[in-house]
């Protein structure tokens, strides 16, 4: 079964960016893409009244959708989905299991953190899968070639997603720094440990180099991942969202949403099993 990457579009800026990323992963990955396009009629949707939706008709949207495949260089499906977006990526994951779902980040520097409920976010608590945010400032779309992947200590496992993960891996080829924020310098980090727990889910053994360790004290897990992505020069995060992350009352306050929030890079969430 030929591999899919599913794609979130609204023809925007942000959409048109992570297709651009999208279309970048899916020629070494032997995918194809499946374009998905969301009318948001839905009075549920955390963005139907915020004005950026687009209100094309659907002809219109049928015609830009296929004018859109026409000039992508990869394998295409076209979708029109209705109503929330998050349980139209639901149907979609369902009938293609694509490797990753792909969404663009758009602008919300004028709107304060506690204000803004994404799409990203709804879609991670209402059908959690492995999910691909690209910033709509990101100014290279090539292959990412270092990769900061954030642990909290604790073991876990990705579960059905494993054998996708190590597909992304040995594709990229990319150099892994595991990353660990700790708010007290004299705290015991067991690096042995925390990479061994990393090396139990497949990750990181079919890469050429060796992961290294970062260990970072900021006040904030979120903090210090935003920081080492900066300072590392880093071309894409990845976090780990426990399910207790989509349904604690804090989910928006949480690393994952403030990291999906402020990262100048990529990031990609990875549903855990514990």
């Amino acid at each position: 079964m030929t591999p899919s990457l599913l794609i979130l579009t609204d023809f925007f800026r942000a959409a048109n960016k992570a297709l651009d990323y999208a279309t970048n992963l899916a020629g070494p990955l032997g995918a194809r893409l499946v374009l998905l396009h969301v009318r948001r009629d839905s009075i549920l949707d955390p963005e139907v009244f915020t004005g950026k939706l687009s209100n094309l008709s659907n002809e219109a949207t049928a015609l830009a959708l296929s004018q859109v495949a026409e000039d992508l260089v990869v394998p295409v499906v076209v979708e029109i989905g209705h109503g929330r977006v998050a349980f139209a990526v639901a149907d979609a994951v369902s009938r293609h299991h694509p490797l990753l779902v792909v969404l663009g980040r758009p602008d919300y520097s004028a709107t304060p953190d506690e204000l803004v409920r994404t799409t990203a976010l709804d879609i991670l608590r209402t059908a959690p899968y492995p999910m691909l945010v690209v910033p709509h400032t990101l100014t290279s779309t090539g292959l990412p070639r270092r990769v900061l992947l954030a642990v909290d200590g604790e073991d876990f496992t990705i579960g059905p997603h494993a054998g996708a993960m190590r597909r992304l891996s040995r594709t990229l080829g990319a150099e892994l720094t595991v990353l660990h924020v700790t708010p007290d310098a004299a705290a015991d980090v067991a690096e042995d440990e925390i990479l061994a727990s990393v090396r139990r889910t497949g990750l990181g053994i079919d890469l050429e180099t060796a992961m290294r360790f970062r260990r970072v004290v900021a006040a904030s897990p979120a903090e210090g991942i935003l920081h080492a992505a900066q300072a590392d020069e880093v071309d894409l995060v990845v976090l780990l969202a426990r399910p207790r992350s989509f349904w604690g009352q804090l989910f928006h306050h949480s690393a994952t949403a403030e990291v999906l929030l402020h990262s100048p890079v990529p990031v990609l969430v990875l549903p855990t099993l514990a």
